[in-house]
């Protein structure tokens, strides 16, 4: 396929433009908006990079803060340490019944979990994968029961509050999904083992999770509605909606099902979806300039805030298929090319998440020196700032003018961790903004969370040079590094 294809930047300049402004804007100018963007990171291939590399890659070039296995490679796992991205780890299908037995799920908690965090940032553990829709009798009987064991395995280590037990659905645990309002679960499972689910997920505050695909759902006659492209749209009579994208059509079938079971509360979050850039003879729209309108769009739709017609006012929590093309998957030649990159990371298409594309497309009032050397673009702060050396005995002499105490440009991610983590250790206040929802979450990179931290302890002890050292990882700067509606 082509690279950097000129019809396709023509095609999709203007959603790649919005959906980069959307990311910034969604967390800090919508309130109780949070919008957060995954990506599922398939390793089904004999040519993929070091996971080291993979996770320095997503954090320091593009600006997904979130990642989905599919297992618990521990090499993977590990990869992503002090890096913050928050990661979800999947349990195969074959280990649910297992998973009930209590011994066994503190065991895999005990070898898991616990060994990497606090440091691996794991928000997440998905038991299964499209269990439901199997029709496998054992697996489904076991799937709630596997889920609460695993849960009271995250209790008894105190990490219950810290990490979430849900399960990904396909759409084909629907029996009913046009028009929306008439979105049913197939019955049978809707009682026996949906709606225990709901409760377990309502309960423990976790998410449902969908893998709603408008890929497999179009025709070539539906391709305009699947794309996000202009078209008549859907009305629904029922509610008086009209929808015009097959996605919030998926969606809000999935939600008028849970409001069924009276489930209306229980959040709603993409665990899959994508585009396919490659495909086999006479399929209609697989192609680089498909895949790169839907997914751009996608990214612009689910972040706006605006929400569906059933679900207003609201982003969606959403994880792209794929992070990397995957040579070893079987079937179709689309299933091995749903990926977002080549494995030498090179974009296959463009939909607006590398950092410097972001950057280009950002409202002027967030260009500011310090946004652009947090986004990882060269700006006038010190790069080479005086070395600090051990603290002298009494203070500093004042500045004059205001200080602030900013990362070093060359300083590693995981030094920059460590010191997030001793300050936001000290205590709460010291952290509260750059946590999900905070005026300075995003970026949600390492380097700005770490700006602001060891800013905020430099202010807070009075703005001596050695509290900003931090192992000579510190600069201190005249240049006020805040932006939008961040604060310093």
């Amino acid at each position: 396929m082509e690279k950097n294809n000129a019809a396709v930047a023509a095609a999709n300049a203007a959603s790649i433009v919005s959906a980069a402004i959307t990311l910034f804007l969604a967390s800090t100018l919508i309130p109780g908006v949070e919008g957060t963007l995954g990506v599922n990171y398939g390793t089904v291939a004999d040519n993929l990079p070091p996971p080291s590399q993979v996770a320095h890659f997503l954090l320091e070039s593009t600006i997904i803060n979130r990642v989905r296995l599919f297992d618990a490679n521990p090499e993977i796992i590990q990869a992503f340490a002090h890096t913050g991205i928050a990661l979800t780890i999947t349990i195969p299908n074959d280990q649910i019944p297992l998973l009930t037995n209590r011994s066994f799920a503190r065991q895999w908690v005990e070898t898991n979990i616990t060994p990497n965090v606090p440091a691996v940032n794991i928000v997440r553990v998905l038991v299964g994968n499209e269990v439901i829709s199997t029709a496998n009798k054992l697996l489904i009987a076991t799937l709630v029961p596997a889920m609460q064991t695993l849960h009271t395995a995250l209790v008894d280590e105190s990490l219950d509050r810290r990490i979430e037990v849900s399960t990904p659905n396909s759409l084909g645990i629907l029996s009913s999904s046009a028009p929306p309002s008439s979105g049913k679960f197939r019955q049978g499972y809707d009682t026996h083992v949906i709606k225990p689910l709901l409760s377990f997920l309502r309960a423990t505050n976790s998410p449902f999770m969908i893998n709603p695909y408008p890929f497999f759902g179009c025709s070539e006659n539906t391709l305009d509605y699947a794309l996000f492209r202009p078209n008549p749209g859907v009305f629904d009579e029922t509610t008086q909606q009209t929808y015009t994208n097959m996605l919030y059509a998926q969606l809000d079938a999935v939600f008028s099902a849970m409001k069924l079971l009276d489930f209306p509360d229980v959040d709603i979050v993409i665990a899959e979806t994508g585009w396919p850039s490659e495909g086999d003879p006479g399929q209609v729209g697989v192609d680089a300039e498909s895949a790169a309108e839907f997914n751009s769009k996608l990214i612009q739709n689910v972040m706006s805030g605006l929400g569906t017609p059933l679900m207003p006012n609201r982003t969606f929590e959403t994880y792209i298929f794929a992070l990397f093309n995957e040579d070893l998957k079987p079937g179709p030649t689309s299933e091995r090319n749903f990926g977002l990159f080549e494995p030498d990371m090179t974009p296959v298409y463009d939909v607006g998440i590398m950092r410097q594309r972001v950057v280009a497309s950002a409202p002027d009032n967030y260009r500011t020196p310090f946004f652009l050397m947090i986004m990882g673009v060269s700006s006038d702060l010190p790069s080479n700032p005086t070395p600090v050396g051990a603290p002298p005995v009494g203070p500093s002499p004042a500045a004059k003018g205001k200080q602030w105490c900013v990362p070093q440009s060359g300083a590693e991610a995981a030094a920059l961790q460590r010191n997030i983590d001793y300050v936001c250790g000290l205590g709460w206040e010291y952290c509260r903004a750059i946590q999900e929802g905070g005026d300075c979450f995003f970026p949600n990179t390492v380097r700005a969370h770490a700006a602001y931290a060891m800013n905020a302890y430099y202010q807070a002890m009075g703005r001596n040079k050695f509290d900003c050292d931090f192992e000579q990882t510190g600069a201190i700067t005249n240049i006020d590094p805040s932006y939008g509606g961040c604060k310093y």
